[in-house]
């Protein structure tokens, strides 16, 4: 929708107590329980401590929580006589990946300026992921050149499936999203897609074509490991 939105690793779940007393966690675990589905809600606000983090949740058909993730790479630029933003100034970045085994298929997860880097869906592949979430809101001027660009290259690198969830268009508010929530293939190939209004993106999931893909062109196994590596330093030790 682009107007809202057993476990492996999850570094952030324990952001959990924070977050469930809130109203929009409450709505969250509600709606996955009355409509029995699977849902990755977010992302919001969240606080643990003295920090704050951009946190989106997995809730099952039940409505209790999977897992979490908070936002690794924060959004911090600054282009001369254009635009500064930081939001490292208000938010905490992430520790770590999360993957998660659902009814659905093995889910990572990123929050929107995550989708510009490449290792760490690099990483999600590594260990098995077959679909990809990133709930995100690129602007008016990444998001016709880079909005689907980034998702079909990051699921063509990885033969995997990216789905993207971005907030509606409001033209009156104080930041203009880009719209256009997605679902795009493993092989890149644009699964559905709306517009800039409010709206549901409906796409069937065939989770052998991850698969196949990955049998028919073996990437990983190809890999040229004695010159270049991406290493999963949550997993060593």
């Amino acid at each position: 929708s682009s107007s809202s939105s057993s476990s492996s690793s999850s570094s952030s779940s324990s952001k959990r107590s924070d977050a469930s007393a809130c109203p929009s966690y409450d709505f969250m675990s509600r709606a996955a329980r009355e409509h029995g589905i699977v849902l990755v809600g977010g992302s919001i606000p969240t606080r643990k401590g003295d920090k704050i983090y951009n946190t989106s949740f997995v809730f099952d058909r039940t409505g209790d929580l999977l897992g979490s993730y908070s936002k690794l790479h924060l959004f911090d630029i600054d282009i001369p006589g254009k635009i500064s933003f930081r939001e490292s100034d208000t938010l905490t970045a992430g520790e770590g990946l999360t993957v998660l085994d659902t009814d659905v298929g093995r889910i990572g997860l990123g929050i929107c300026y995550d989708m510009r880097f490449p290792e760490l869906a690099a990483l999600y592949s590594a260990r098995g992921v077959q679909i990809m979430v990133y709930p995100g809101a690129f602007n008016t001027t990444t998001g016709p050149l880079h909005w689907e660009l980034l998702q079909r290259a990051r699921a063509v690198d990885n033969q995997m499936f990216v789905l993207t969830c971005s907030p509606a268009r409001d033209n009156k508010g104080g930041y203009v999203a880009w719209g256009h929530s997605t679902a795009v293939g493993p092989f890149a190939e644009v699964l559905g897609t709306i517009d800039e209004a409010e709206g549901i993106v409906y796409a069937d999931l065939d989770l052998s074509q991850v698969e196949t893909r990955r049998a028919n062109m073996p990437l990983n196994h190809q890999r040229r490991r004695d010159l270049y590596a991406v290493m999963d330093v949550t997993r060593l030790g």
